[in-house]
């Protein structure tokens, strides 16, 4: 269990969003003003994973804007990376996203992080938000087949800027803009006298 640890370090080679092949990118010294996501998946040139790593894409910018760095991990290396990058959408390919992916060919990575299926070398569909120091605060693993919801990890990034301003907590369902509770039993007590309809 990683939330409220920090997150492992690593350094390995990595495929920037400029397509630059980097030897030594290191996860601490890339994430953003507020943090990162840091999210695997199983291989390149496979079939539900394009379309997480794009939909990544065209929320990039969203995750930007808030000072969150998006950082992709797969136990393929970096060529593999590269060629896939520069394989048009429409040929299988993902297209020069601009995040970068890092090549996990030795598995520590995954295996830190708890994602690897050691028996077939690659690993779950895990998302990790980290805060600005490192620390996990929001982890999801989908097994193979099921493909995960950018929009929810947006909405938990929300959610972690939000109570880290604020010092309240956020209930059931917290979008940007809703009301949030006091971190007390009449803060709780108040905020679902009013709300309770809305759960």
């Amino acid at each position: 269990m990683l939330v409220t640890k920090k997150a492992p370090d690593f350094t390995a080679a990595a495929v920037l969003g400029d397509n630059q092949i980097k030897s030594d990118f290191n996860l601490y010294k890339n994430l953003g003003k507020n943090g990162a996501v840091v999210f695997f998946y199983p291989m390149d040139f496979t079939f539900v994973c394009p379309s997480e790593i794009i939909a990544f894409d065209k929320r990039y910018d969203d995750f930007k804007e808030r000072g969150i760095e998006v950082i992709a991990v797969s136990t393929d290396n970096q060529f593999s990376h590269f060629a896939w990058k520069e394989t048009p959408v429409n040929k299988g390919g993902i297209g020069n996203v601009r995040f970068p992916i890092v090549a996990d060919t030795n598995h520590a990575i995954s295996r830190g992080f708890d994602v690897l299926i050691e028996e077939v070398g690659v690993a779950l569909r895990g998302s990790f938000l980290l805060d600005k120091d490192g620390t996990i605060r929001h982890a999801v693993v989908n097994d193979l087949p099921l493909g995960r919801n950018i929009d929810e990890m947006i909405r938990m990034v929300d959610t972690m800027l939000f109570t880290n301003e604020h010092g309240e907590v956020c209930p059931a369902g917290w979008h940007k803009g809703d009301a949030a509770m006091k971190p007390s039993t009449a803060g709780v007590a108040e905020y679902l006298s009013k709300h309770e309809g809305e759960l």
